[in-house]
């Protein structure tokens, strides 16, 4: 074979091949109609902020102290154990007839944007397997009320699916460089 024919083969399979990987990875995958049904997205309700300071009778926030035993979801070891003050505070609302219980973690913004991908869905998943032990879901969000995550469960089935979301520009967790 003569060389201008290897490499007029060598184009055509490069083209080839290119146009085939583009088109798996812009091709979008979506979700088998089991794991619609059995996974539910997080919950759309408001995070509400002035909770902190004036809890009512039926949320749980970091600074709720139950003198008759452990209040439940219990995420003060998770924030104790905190690296660097990540979590700052969180609302936990009971279930109710509709809904299983949620928890609205609030992170400190600084410390948050300088975690990777990987290190923001490790942070998501610990305390959102601590949240579904006590059958809770969960949700990130900074003081600015916008959702940077969520370990969401459907506990109807048995075993419990559950999904991680991370909302993030760069998914891979990949610094941009400006070069």
């Amino acid at each position: 074979m003569s060389r201008q024919k290897l490499l007029r083969y060598q184009k055509s399979f490069s083209l080839l091949l290119g146009l085939s990987l583009s088109t798996i990875y812009l091709s979008p995958i979506s979700p088998s109609l089991a794991e619609k049904s059995s996974v539910l997205l997080p919950s759309d309700a408001p995070l509400e902020l002035d909770l902190l300071t004036k809890p009512n009778g039926t949320v749980i926030t970091a600074n709720t102290i139950n003198p008759q035993g452990l209040t439940t979801p219990s995420l003060w070891l998770a924030q104790a154990n905190s690296e660097n003050k990540l979590l700052d505070n969180w609302i936990a609302y009971p279930a109710n007839a509709t809904a299983p219980g949620r928890v609205d973690v609030i992170v400190n913004q600084q410390v948050w944007s300088i975690l990777d991908y990987l290190e923001r869905y490790s942070f998501v998943n610990r305390l959102g397997n601590v949240a579904r032990k006590d059958v809770y879901n969960l949700r990130v969000f900074n003081y600015q009320q916008e959702l940077l995550g969520s370990y969401t469960c459907n506990f109807q089935i048995n075993p419990t699916l559950c999904r991680i979301q991370i909302n993030s520009l760069n998914r891979l967790g990949l610094q941009q460089s400006s070069q």
